[in-house]
C-alpha cells in the first residue's frame, strides 16, 4: 500500500482514556458526529479492539468483521463501515485464549501465537489502515484502549502512544469521575507517560459526574498547573444516551418506561456476544430489560415473560455454565410451562439437541433438547448481511408473520432439523430457510438472525411501539459535546 502524501493526510484527535469504561467509545462516538456536522469527512479508528460484540461490514474483497463500537462510529461519522477501521479484533473464547480477527478475517496462526508475539506481526497492517483511512477522510477520530499509561505493556503497544506517535495525533484523555479518584487517575496517567507523549495531550474530560460542577473547583485548575493541561470539559451522567454499551451489559439502573408488562430476561453466561443487539429493547414502554444468571431469577417469570438465549463466542463452554448453574432446568421449565423462549446464533445452538463438533472450533455437548436441531460446526466462518422474510409462524411470533427483516450473522456452525430425539417437541418449523425455526406449540424460536430486535419492522410487529433511530441518537451525542466540551480544543 502505497503511502499518502502530507497533503493528503486527515488530522487526527485520538481518545484516550485512564481505564477500561472511562468513555472512550461513547466520546469518540459523539465526536465522529461532532466533526461530520461540521462538514468535515470522517472517518473513526481503533487498532485494536477485544470484545465479543461485532458486526459485519465491507472489506477488500467482500465481507469482514469488526468491533460493534467501531460500526457505531463510523455510523455516526456517516461513513460506510470497513474493517480498516477496526483491522485487529480480539473475541476472546476463554479467559487466556481469544480468536484473532485480522482485517475483517478469522486468522488461525495469529489466535495460536502468544500474545506479546504478535505486535510486530500485525503492526504493518495496523498502519497501512490507518494511512489509508487519512488519505481518505478530512479527520480520523482515533479510539485507544484501556489505559496508555500501562507501564507493563508499553514495549508491545500497537493500539495507544505507538498509534498517536504515527497518526501525529492530538489527544484527549477521559477518566471516570463516579468512580472517585479522577483526579488522581489523569495525573497519574499523564505523569507515566513518556515526555514526547505528554506533549500530546490537549484536554482532560471528566465524565459521569453527578452533582454541581462548580464544587469541583479549585482541582481542575490545580491540575493544570500541575501538568499544564486545561480540564476541557465536565460530562455528566447520562443513562438514557441510546448508544449500546461496548464493554458490559447495559445499565439497569436505568428504569422502565411505563408500568411493567412484560419482563425480557437475558442469560448472562460469561462468553455472551453481541449483547448490543438488546440496547433498542431498554425503550420499549412496559419492558423490563434483565440479565440473569440464577434459576431464582427465571423462576421468578410468568408465561408471557421472554427468556433470550443470546450469543455465544464459545457455545460449548456457555453451556457447560449454564448447567452447571442450573439454568438450563430453569430455562426447560419455562419452556415446558408455556413460557417464550427466544435464541440467537449460539442460544439456537443450545436449544438444539446437540452441538458436533469434527473441527475442534468450539467442542462437543450436548444441547437443552428444546429444539429438534442439531448443529455441526464448520471450518470456515459464515460472515453475511442477511435480509428475510418470515413464513408464517404461530403463538407467541405470529406477529413475525410475513415480516421482512434485516440483520447479520456471524456463525461456525450450522443447523439442521432432525426427528426429535431428546425434544418433547414433535418437530422443528423451518421459518426462514437455514436460519430460522419455531417449535410446533409456537413458543421457542431459534435463529441465527443478530439484529431482529434492532429492525424497525420486528419492534413495530412485537411491541406496537418505535425506537430512537440510530441517527437521533448520534445528534443527541453531538448536543452533549457542544453543551459541555470547550470545542474550540477540537
Amino acid at each position: 500500500m502505497t503511502q499518502p502524501s502530507p497533503q493528503q493526510r486527515a488530522r487526527c484527535l485520538m481518545v484516550l482514556g485512564t481505564s477500561s469504561g472511562a468513555g472512550k467509545s461513547w466520546l469518540v462516538t459523539a465526536l465522529c458526529r461532532w466533526y461530520a456536522r461540521q462538514g468535515l469527512k470522517v472517518a473513526p479508528f481503533k487498532a485494536q479492539n477485544m470484545s465479543n460484540n461485532a458486526r459485519v461490514v465491507a472489506s477488500g474483497d467482500g465481507l469482514g468483521e469488526i468491533g460493534s463500537a467501531q460500526y457505531f462510529q463510523a455510523l455516526a461519522a456517516n461513513a460506510t463501515p470497513d474493517v480498516r477501521m477496526n483491522p485487529l479484533l480480539l473475541k476472546p473464547e476463554a479467559d487466556t485464549r481469544s480468536q484473532v480477527v485480522l482485517l475483517g478475517r478469522v486468522n488461525p496462526e495469529l489466535s495460536r501465537m502468544a500474545w506479546r508475539d504478535r505486535s510486530e506481526h500485525v503492526w504493518p497492517f495496523i498502519a497501512q489502515a490507518l494511512d489509508a483511512l487519512r488519505a481518505e477522510n478530512d479527520v480520523v477520530v482515533i479510539e485507544g484502549a484501556g489505559s496508555p499509561a500501562e507501564i507493563n505493556l508499553m514495549d508491545s503497544d500497537i493500539v495507544n502512544l505507538r498509534v498517536a506517535r504515527h497518526a501525529q495525533a492530538r489527544c484527549l484523555l477521559v477518566s471516570d469521575i463516579d468512580r472517585g479518584g479522577a483526579f488522581a487517575h489523569l495525573y497519574g496517567t499523564w505523569a507515566l507517560l513518556p515526555s514526547e507523549d505528554r506533549a500530546r495531550i490537549q484536554g482532560f474530560v471528566l465524565n459521569k459526574f453527578r452533582g454541581d460542577a462548580s464544587l469541583l473547583a479549585p482541582a481542575p485548575q490545580m491540575l493544570q498547573d500541575l501538568t499544564g493541561v486545561p480540564v476541557i470539559g465536565t460530562l455528566p451522567m447520562w443513562r438514557e444516551h441510546g448508544l449500546p454499551e461496548e464493554d458490559g451489559v447495559f445499565d439497569e439502573q436505568s428504569g422502565v418506561a411505563g408500568s411493567v408488562t412484560r419482563t425480557v430476561a437475558i442469560v448472562a453466561y460469561p462468553r455472551i456476544s453481541n449483547l448490543d443487539e438488546f440496547q433498542p429493547l431498554k425503550n420499549i414502554p412496559g419492558l423490563r430489560l434483565m440479565w440473569v444468571r440464577t434459576p431464582a431469577a427465571l423462576a421468578a417469570l410468568g408465561v408471557d415473560d421472554w427468556i433470550i438465549l443470546p450469543g455465544s463466542k464459545h457455545t460449548s463452554a456457555d453451556l457447560a455454565w449454564l448447567r452447571a448453574q442450573g439454568l438450563d432446568q430453569a430455562v426447560a421449565q419455562h419452556a415446558q410451562q408455556g413460557g417464550v423462549v427466544l435464541g440467537i446464533c449460539g442460544g439456537l445452538q443450545m436449544l438444539g439437541e446437540a452441538l458436533i463438533d469434527t473441527q475442534g472450533i468450539d467442542g462437543n455437548a450436548p444441547g437443552l433438547g428444546l429444539l429438534p436441531l442439531v448443529t455441526q460446526f464448520a471450518e470456515h466462518k459464515t460472515v453475511l448481511h442477511t435480509r428475510l422474510t418470515f413464513a408464517q409462524l404461530h403463538g407467541a411470533w405470529q406477529a413475525l408473520s410475513g415480516v421482512t427483516v434485516q440483520g447479520y450473522e456471524i456463525h461456525h456452525g450450522q443447523t439442521q432439523a432432525v426427528r426429535g430425539t431428546l425434544s418433547p417437541l414433535e418437530s422443528a418449523i423451518e421459518v426462514a430457510p437455514g436460519v430460522a425455526w419455531q417449535s410446533a406449540n409456537g413458543r421457542i424460536l431459534g435463529l441465527y438472525l443478530h439484529g431482529l430486535l434492532e429492525d424497525a419492522a420486528a419492534l413495530k410487529a412485537l411491541f406496537g411501539a418505535q425506537a430512537p433511530t440510530l441517527s437521533c441518537v448520534f445528534d443527541g451525542l453531538a448536543d452533549f459535546v457542544d453543551r459541555h466540551l470547550d470545542t474550540k480544543v477540537l
